[in-house]
Parts: C-alpha cells; sequence; structure tokens
C-alpha cells in the first residue's frame, strides 16, 4: 500500500522518541490497573474503579511532564549551550519548546471524547498522545499567547494530495476569520514553483475568497506562499491577476542560508540526481527524473502506482548518499516520499516556516501555530509538543 502522505525519511525513528517515550510512561498504568477479565455489565464497580485510578495516574504523569518541560524552558532561557535539562537527559532528541503545555487539562479534554482511561485492552496510542500535545498547544496559545502567525501544510492539509483548494473547502472562512483578527497565514509547500501564477492554480479557492471579502485590501501581506520548502516566497497583492506577488529574497533570507550558493546548490542537486538514477537502474523504477531549480526527483507516468517500498528504498538511499556527500554536508536538504514520487529539496520546512516569521517582522516562536502532516523535518518534528501537527 502507498502511503498518501508526504513522508521526510530523515531521521524518523528519532522525530518520534519524544512521542514513543510519552506512550511508554503511559503504559506502566495501564498494565497494572486495567481490568481486562471485568465486564462491563456485570462487574461495573470494578471497571469503575479502573478507570477513576487510571485517570487519576495518567492525570499525575502529564502534570510531571508539565513541570519537566517547564524546567526544559527555563534551561533554554538561563543556560543556553550549558548543562541540559533533565527532559533533554531523558529524551535527547527532543528540541526547544517556546511555551509551557498544560499537559493534565488536555489530557482530561481528550479523555472525555476518546476515553483512554476506560480502555482495558488497548493502551493510550500514539495518536492519543500526539492529540494529546496538539490539544495542550492550542490552550497554551489561547491562554498566554497572542497567535501572530500560523502555517499550514499543502498537500494532505488543506487539500487532498495533488488536488488544489477549492472555494467550498471548509478551511477558507476559518482562514479568513484568523485574517481578519490580525494573524499572519502562512502556507508552506514542497510545489516548487518559480512562477506566482501556477501557486495560484493550487489556490485559487482561497485567494479568491480573500479578494472578493476584503474589497479595500485591508488583507494585503498578511498571508504568504512558501514554496520548495523554504526557496520560493510569494505574498497576497490583491491588485495582481494571480494574487500574489514574488517577494525578494532580501526580504526574508535567513542568516542560516548564506551557504546556498548557486555552486553549493547545483553540487548538492547533482549528487541527489546520480543517486536517483543509481535507483532507477537497481530497482528497474519506471519513472522520469525531473530537475528543477532547487530539487530534483522521480516519479512516473500517468496511471503508473510505485510500491512503498520502493518509494521508501529509493528516499533512503538518496538521503545516505548525500549525508555522506561533501555537497551534502555543506547545506542543509529533504528526501521524502511524496506518495508516488520521490524528490530532494534544499533546506526544509523548518527554514520556510522561520523565513515566514522574519518576513513578518521576527515574530517569536511562541506566537506561532504549525498545522500540517509534512511538518516532520528534524528541525521541526523534534518540537511534537510546543508546534502542533493539526492534521491529525
Amino acid at each position: 500500500m502507498t502511503s498518501r502522505y508526504r513522508i521526510n525519511s530523515k531521521l524518523i525513528a528519532v522525530t518520534n522518541s519524544y512521542i514513543e517515550w510519552i506512550k511508554g510512561l503511559l503504559a506502566v498504568p495501564f498494565v497494572l490497573l486495567s481490568q481486562p477479565t471485568a465486564t462491563y455489565g456485570n462487574d461495573r464497580p470494578a471497571v469503575n474503579a479502573m478507570v477513576s485510578a487510571a485517570r487519576a495516574r495518567y492525570g499525575e504523569i502529564m502534570h510531571d511532564l508539565e513541570l519537566l518541560i517547564q524546567d526544559h524552558i527555563a534551561c533554554q532561557k538561563n543556560n543556553p549551550g550549558s548543562s541540559p535539562s533533565k527532559l533533554k537527559l531523558l529524551v535527547p532528541s527532543v528540541g526547544l519548546f517556546f511555551t509551557p503545555l498544560p499537559l493534565r487539562d488536555a489530557f482530561a479534554y481528550q479523555d472525555a471524547r476518546r476515553r483512554m482511561s476506560s480502555r482495558r485492552f488497548v493502551a493510550p496510542s500514539f495518536n492519543d498522545i500526539r492529540l494529546t500535545l496538539n490539544t495542550a498547544q492550542v490552550m497554551s496559545l489561547v491562554r498566554t499567547s497572542r497567535l501572530e502567525l500560523v502555517t499550514f501544510d499543502g498537500d494532505v492539509t488543506l487539500y487532498d494530495d495533488g488536488e488544489s483548494l477549492k472555494p467550498d473547502n471548509p478551511c477558507i472562512p476559518r482562514i479568513l476569520n484568523l485574517m481578519r483578527k490580525g494573524t499572519r497565514i502562512g502556507i508552506v509547500t514542497a510545489a516548487g514553483y518559480t512562477e506566482a501564477r501556477d501557486y495560484y492554480l493550487r489556490l485559487s479557492g482561497l485567494l479568491d475568497a480573500i479578494a472578493a471579502a476584503d474589497p479595500s485590501g485591508d488583507l494585503e501581506n498578511r498571508l504568504v506562499v512558501m514554496g520548495g520548502e523554504s526557496n520560493f516566497l510569494f505574498t497576497y497583492t490583491a491588485h495582481q491577476q494571480c494574487r500574489l506577488e514574488a517577494v525578494p529574497e532580501a526580504d526574508w533570507r535567513l542568516p542560516e542560508m548564506s551557504s546556498w550558493t548557486e555552486e553549493n546548490v547545483t553540487a548538492l542537486l547533482d549528487v541527489g540526481e546520480a543517486a536517483l538514477r543509481d535507483c532507477i537502474e537497481c530497482l528497474a523504477l519506471p519513472v522520469q527524473v525531473l530537475r528543477k531549480k532547487r530539487a530534483v526527483g522521480i516519479f512516473p507516468s500517468p496511471g503508473v502506482r510505485l510500491a512503498r517500498e520502493q518509494l521508501e528504498e529509493t528516499v533512503l538511499v538518496v538521503q545516505r548518499v548525500l549525508e555522506t556527500s561533501e555537497a551534502g554536508k555543506r547545506i542543509p536538504f529533504c528526501a521524502f516520499n511524496g506518495g508516488n514520487d520521490v524528490f530532494v529539496d534544499v533546506g526544509d520546512k523548518s527554514y520556510g516556516v522561520m523565513s515566514c516569521q522574519a518576513y513578518f517582522g521576527g515574530i517569536e516562536g511562541g506566537g506561532r501555530c504549525m498545522w500540517g502532516i509534512s511538518f516532520c523535518t528534524p528541525r521541526l518534528h523534534y518540537r511534537l509538543g510546543c508546534q502542533p501537527d493539526g492534521n491529525v
């Protein structure tokens, strides 16, 4: 079965380690307190006692996690680069946290809907924990921060993979509501077009809706589209036929991107293309190679489906070749399985989001929220719990 998601395979085992660690903590009270031999109808007192005890124990664990995160944030502020926090020692892959997380309250909210405490055979799962972390982040933003920037992935978040954002999409009125309240919007996509018209064709439902709802032009420059992960920025401008206008790199380029010279980019893509061609020959892949300005990839002919194993093998081979090459050490990159294609991009979506922050005047991490299935690069996905993945 081929995944419908875009999967960045770089350090996948590490990116999930934080959630898996929490899952392990919750597995202990589940094993000790669950009553698999009780029946719902015939032993109601025992089941009720189990539910109460499990809910209390889960809540205590979540509160302990809150304290660990608070300590982690304090270490970030007071001792950057010195001795690690206790959370960092327990989960070495964990990254930055920008806000405290009310995990006990978030767990109670999700428990009322998913009945995690009532389950006797299925322990709290990866998805249960991810939803709890997402809920905690939203609660934290509402309680303690002003939401200045919301960024979205495109495919499989705002619209189906390979499709476009149509006028009847239920996300559109919600995005408009955020913009009217002063929140900036960023759409960060792997689509690596260099012309505004190509992005308009994918996002016309939203862009035309903004223009229709804002004849005075008050919402201009409050929405940006970052293409190619982190390589091409366009801003919403009503008077343009395509509703988008290219933004000069000087207005959003990060200092970390200084090494992204044409020479280094060409060298990286040359190595990536050679690795892809080796995979085509070795795996007998019925695909074509596509070289773009800041990306290189393979895709099959229309109607041809590649096996997930072929896609993942190709991603991992290319990733390994790039990681061990001189070109891959000079500039960051991401290799991903797009569901029926494989691409290597210069940079990744973490740089794309930070570039959006820079363009809007240097928005701090605590004032932004990221939604999307594809925000899973190492720099972003390490921050699970402080950067919600809204497409759960």
